[in-house]
């Protein structure tokens, strides 16, 4: 979770990037920015030390993050002028959700014990898109032999266990309350 800091830059830049109509180039951006600063401890580190000037933090991310738009480039200036290099991460993530609200763009995580065919995906599909309202949705399926079959379904804070190690979890515990 971001700091109502991190918030309100990162409403700020989408405010600038709808302006300018470039919310998408800024949502690559931003996904980039996130990625990068999650990828790498030594950068994140590097952010939060109070050991490193504001001006060395400053010319790490514009090396890092140079191919990147005048609007970003201008957040990072923005964000070093004000000493606050650190709320970067958490301004790309702000950023990141803000923009899929906006978009309407509903993100959703279906764990199997093995990879999920294209029917089977459509059918998720066609399932989120009934419980949303949204038409535009991101699946990313992870896979778990442990759940032994079925699935887990994640969107947003919903959950949704179909798992068969669920259903055999549910029955011991029907079981042992029954005898007990």
């Amino acid at each position: 979770m971001s700091s109502r800091a991190a918030v309100r830059y990162a409403k700020a830049l989408f405010e600038s990037a709808e302006a300018l109509n470039i919310q998408e180039l800024i949502y690559g951006d931003m996904k980039s920015v996130y990625d990068t600063i999650q990828g790498s401890r030594e950068l994140q580190v590097a952010l939060q030390s109070p050991v490193i000037k504001v001006e060395d933090k400053q010319q790490i991310l514009q090396k890092i993050f140079a191919d990147s738009n005048e609007l970003t480039q201008s957040l990072i200036q923005t964000l070093a002028a004000n000493k606050r290099t650190e709320l970067l991460s958490g301004v790309s993530q702000s950023f990141l959700e803000l923009y899929k609200e906006r978009k309407g763009i509903v993100d959703a995580v279906v764990i199997t014990a093995v990879a999920m065919t294209p029917e089977i995906e459509n059918k998720i599909l066609d399932k989120i898109k009934s419980l949303t309202g949204s038409e535009t949705i991101t699946i990313k399926n992870e896979i778990n032999p442990e759940i032994l079959g079925g699935f887990i379904l994640r969107v947003g804070d919903i959950q949704y266990d179909a798992s068969i190690r669920n259903q055999f979890q549910n029955l011991k515990n029907k079981f042992t309350n029954q005898y007990n």
